[in-house]
């Protein structure tokens, strides 16, 4: 009878054993291949543009200066307004100034009369001398009173325009057309110091100056293509502008020059843009995006930028078969065109590349391509938003 039982419980340890066996065997099943989002590598003609952060100047900036020391008395425009040639802006004490010019005058007056006399005497000896009635050296003095007195009135006459010009320099006005910024000095400052020279600046901003800092290779590629076309396609470019708040300023802008040397701290060199600003509603010191039209990629093999990855200054993108087995390749890369990326070497018209789930695709590793579409991705990536409510129901639950 025990033997009975013990045959018995060995038969069901032994199938109890196998089961287990099977079960281990299913646990142990491959998973499936992880699942990926694939695109097309596209291949078509695409415009390349160029875009730079570039700042505002003044078309001409004038430096408004003191040209004679005095008391400021007067300030008689207003600070930001638009101005034109010849608006009397400040104006300085001119009361010294007024009398120097009366002593000038006065001392011309004196000059002229001892012309006048010298002129009298020289006449009355000319016919003494002819008739040998006075001395030669009565003569030399004579002619040389009267030299001397004409020269005196000159260095009068200088000195009167000199005193006429210093109180003209009391009334201070704008040189150019332009926008006039913020006084330096206020009423009763004494200006024309070596301290206090400067009183405002006046801009002229229509057009408005544009400085766009552009790479030494940016520059040398341009001036390589302009030789090769024998056109400076600079000079004919136009150029687009977007502000601070992301608008587009309705007006493209023109070549104007380029900075005569590169600048060694950041090995940029400065091309300035003219954009009309009729309304003057631009001005210096704003920053913006300044964008060009470089030329035309033809037939460029374009993939999303996300499908390209960096790994020590070398681009990489999964290169999914047939078979779908990934290979990870190596690309060089050109331009960027919004958010896809012109592919230059690596790859041909008609390869997959995995554009989201790259983290699962290793080299040799077999995948479930499905479709790629931005949207999708931008929902693939956001799971948590969904999830949330669901927990939260199940939890009332």
């Amino acid at each position: 009878m025990k033997l009975k039982v013990s045959i018995f419980l060995f038969a069901l340890l032994s199938v109890l054993g196998l089961s287990g066996c099977s079960d281990d065997k299913k646990a142990a099943a491959p998973p499936p291949p992880p699942e990926v989002m694939v695109v097309d590598v596209v291949q078509k003609d695409i415009p390349i543009y160029k875009e730079w952060v570039a700042s505002m100047d003044g078309m001409v900036n004038a430096t408004i200066l003191a040209q004679v020391e005095g008391y400021l008395i007067k300030q008689n425009y207003k600070e930001g307004d638009y101005v034109k040639k010849g608006t009397l802006l400040f104006e300085i004490d001119p009361r010294t100034f007024q009398s120097d010019l009366d002593v000038a005058k006065a001392n011309l007056a004196k000059q002229q009369a001892i012309l006048a006399t010298a002129a009298a005497n020289l006449k009355r000896i000319l016919p003494l001398a002819a008739a040998n009635a006075v001395s030669q050296r009565d003569k030399d003095n004579s002619v040389g009173a009267s030299l001397s007195a004409e020269a005196q009135v000159l260095a009068a006459q200088a000195q009167v325009r000199k005193a006429e010009l210093n109180l003209s320099f009391t009334k201070i006005t704008s040189p150019i057309d332009g926008i006039a910024g913020e006084a330096d000095a206020q009423i009763g400052d004494l200006v024309g110091t070596a301290q206090s020279l400067v009183l405002t600046s006046v801009s002229t901003v229509n057009p408005i100056k544009v400085y766009v800092p552009i790479s030494e290779r940016e520059y040398l590629e341009v001036v390589q293509k302009s030789k090769q076309e024998r056109v400076e396609k600079s000079a004919e470019r136009t150029y687009d502008m977007s502000l601070a708040d992301g608008s587009v300023w309705p007006h493209p802008g023109t070549f104007s020059f380029a900075d005569r040397q590169v600048d060694t701290g950041t090995g940029t060199i400065r091309v300035a843009i003219l954009f009309p600003n009729a309304e003057n509603l631009l001005r210096p010191g704003q920053f913006a995006k300044v964008r060009a039209l470089m030329g035309t990629s033809k037939g460029a093999l374009l993939i999303p930028q996300r499908a390209v990855g960096e790994l020590q200054g070398v681009y990489q993108v999964a290169v999914v078969g047939a078979d779908n087995t990934v290979k990870i390749t190596n690309v060089k890369v050109g331009e960027r065109v919004k958010e896809l990326w012109v592919i230059t070497d690596g790859l041909k018209p008609g390869d997959r590349v995995v554009a989201e789930g790259t983290q699962k695709a290793g080299d040799g590793v077999k995948v479930a391509p499905k479709p790629y579409t931005p949207a999708k991705a931008e929902g693939a990536s956001k799971p948590a938003k969904t999830s949330k409510p669901e927990k939260a129901k199940a939890s009332k639950k």
